[in-house]
């Protein structure tokens, strides 16, 4: 599978100055994050139930969207 990604500057600096090129650092940074995914611990039920209850914590202060959403209320706090 061929994968084409324009690359920034930063990335392509990065490589040159560790003396590789391009691909073959972004081959290390995912080979790198593929490992850190492989050795986390999966979250059990109460984090992943305290995250989303961090996710929600002002969800209350959400005000209610109108019945249609019209150009003129997207921009009414615009001049």
């Amino acid at each position: 599978m061929d994968i084409v990604v324009k690359i920034p500057d930063e990335i392509a600096a990065q490589a040159k100055a560790r003396g590789l090129k391009v691909e073959v650092y972004v081959q290390e940074i995912l080979a790198q994050q593929v490992q850190n995914a492989k050795n986390r611990t999966p979250r059990t039920p109460t984090e992943i139930q305290a995250w989303l209850d961090s996710l929600a914590q002002f969800s209350d202060r959400i005000p209610p969207l109108p019945e249609a959403i019209s150009r003129d209320w997207i921009y009414q706090d615009h001049d």
